[in-house]
């Protein structure tokens, strides 16, 4: 077994979640975080990463003016908390119910370090794109390329399960929550997508929503 192999089981072994242990090294023991619970702190010591074994995450950062704008959102299978120095620099909160597996600094040297590298390559693609997201004009373009990408990161489904409100989004977007909530019930009037419920989303036209984001 490779290196990256062996890393990628130990995170998904199956799990015994104490709400008990959070920031505690844990080695093979996740840590299981209620909805809103803090991860970590903007400022704290880092030197660990974290992965998603169920639930989800956003990482955001809180503005001089006190609002907060949301960097990343994270799903099941994951991971997060790279760092260039030794602090973290942004929060990272639960969304909802989530278990999280906390891989301390000790393991994270040598070819543990580099096997995790194509890990943190995706992070820093997935923010580049975030920033082009931003750059989009138009409300619906940006609320359309996020859903592509919520589908992309769920093995490409149609139908999908936000686990952020619709005020998540915004902070995501750079959009009001009023805005969000027009763009998604223009989507759903236009037949692109349909809304089962609160945070279900189906979409029905994906080269529509694709036109839209291109």
């Amino acid at each position: 077994m490779t290196v990256h192999d062996e890393i990628l089981t130990s995170f998904h072994r199956s799990t015994v979640f104490d709400p008990k242990v959070a920031h505690r090294p844990t080695g093979d023991t996740p840590t299981f975080f209620t909805a809103g619970a803090e991860i970590y702190a903007q400022g704290e010591k880092c030197g660990s990463l974290y992965t998603v074994e169920f639930g989800a995450v956003r990482v955001y950062r809180l503005l001089a003016d006190g609002r907060r704008q949301i960097s990343a959102f994270h799903l099941a299978g994951e991971m997060f908390g790279f760092e260039t120095d030794a602090t973290h620099h942004f929060f990272a909160e639960a969304l909802c119910a989530t278990g999280i597996r906390i891989q301390r600094s000790p393991l994270l040297h040598g070819d543990l370090a580099g096997a995790l590298l194509p890990m943190a390559l995706q992070s820093l693609v997935r923010a580049q794109e975030h920033l082009l997201l931003l750059g989009r004009q138009n409300a619906t373009e940006r609320v359309a390329a996020f859903l592509l990408d919520m589908s992309d990161r769920q093995s490409g489904l149609l139908t999908i399960e936000l686990q952020m409100a619709r005020a998540d989004i915004g902070d995501y977007l750079g959009l009001s929550i009023e805005t969000v909530s027009r763009v998604f019930s223009r989507l759903r009037q236009k037949g692109v997508i349909r809304l089962p419920n609160m945070r279900g989303v189906e979409i029905v036209k994906r080269q529509a929503l694709e036109d839209l984001a291109a």
